[in-house]
């Protein structure tokens, strides 16, 4: 068996490891023909992911032209620990506000899983309210993966 074939994830592997993750990092064209990447907080979506952000982005600007991206979510520090996904997609840019509020939510309850913590009913009232504004001037982007590479090296048990 090749190395490669030893390190590639599965199809359910993949979808843990980005429900594991918070940041991906998504690059488009932009205007002049060269790679725009930024990184971006974001939720699983099926087999993908989804964010939100700014209307006016330049990213958005760019996936308005040309709606495709590639995503790369990786961790690990030395060679035996490193795990990634890069995912090439075709993008939809959400505007109905309502699909905006619900990615909203879900990346807010993401960025504060973890925390054991009683949340009071006055602090979800209030970053309710917060996510149905910025909803205003936010669109979704959901990213639905046309291919995918992926790897995990400590499937090698630590040789090369």
């Amino acid at each position: 068996m090749s190395r490669r074939a030893q390190i590639k994830m599965t199809p359910d592997e993949v979808r843990a490891y980005l429900a594991a993750g918070r940041v991906a990092n998504v690059a488009t064209i932009g205007p002049k023909g060269r790679p725009h990447l930024v990184p971006v907080f974001y939720i699983p979506d099926g087999d993908g992911i989804a964010t939100w952000t700014y209307g006016t982005s330049q990213k958005v600007a760019n996936l308005r032209r040309l709606p495709e991206a590639t995503v790369l979510v990786e961790t690990g520090v030395a060679y035996e620990e490193l795990q990634g996904v890069s995912m090439e997609c075709d993008v939809e840019i959400v505007e109905d506000t309502e699909q905006i509020v619900r990615i909203g939510t879900d990346l807010l309850g993401k960025m504060s899983n973890g925390n054991d913590e009683v949340v009071p009913d006055e602090v979800v009232t209030a970053a309710a309210q917060f996510v149905r504004l910025q909803a205003q001037k936010r669109v979704g982007l959901v990213f639905r993966p046309t291919k995918v590479v992926s790897w995990d090296h400590r499937k090698l048990g630590g040789t090369y």
